[in-house]
């Protein structure tokens, strides 16, 4: 079972004429249909008309040559990059589930022994 989501950066791209990518702004719409954009930390701009920009860096760096990509940093300090939004939601439902499941255990470990509190 793979360590918890820490942090989700969702890098766009913007053209040399200063247009979003077509696909970046269906990957947006996506997340918002979707109702995974909350599952998003940080949204960094890859700029094609600034060869510094902080999206450019992260792309060298993580050997990506597509747009947008996700980078998702998990607890346990690996981390994963997904330029594939299906891959990319597989992973953080996958997530949110294993979340969930853990809280319900929880809450059922409370009910079943009256003598634990919540911190």
């Amino acid at each position: 079972m793979k360590a918890p989501i820490k942090n989700v950066i969702f890098v766009k791209k913007i053209l040399a004429d200063g247009e979003l990518c077509k696909k970046c702004a269906q990957v947006n719409q996506r997340l918002l249909e979707d109702d995974l954009f909350d599952s998003i930390d940080q949204i960094i701009i890859a700029d094609e008309r600034a060869p510094e920009s902080e999206g450019l860096r992260l792309a060298q760096q993580y050997n990506v040559d597509r747009a947008p990509f996700f980078i998702v940093e998990r607890e346990d300090g690996n981390t994963e990059v997904y330029d594939i939004y299906l891959k990319f939601k597989k992973a953080v439902a996958k997530s949110d589930a294993q979340a969930q499941e853990t809280t319900a255990d929880l809450i059922d470990l409370i009910d079943q022994h009256p003598e634990l509190d919540y911190i």
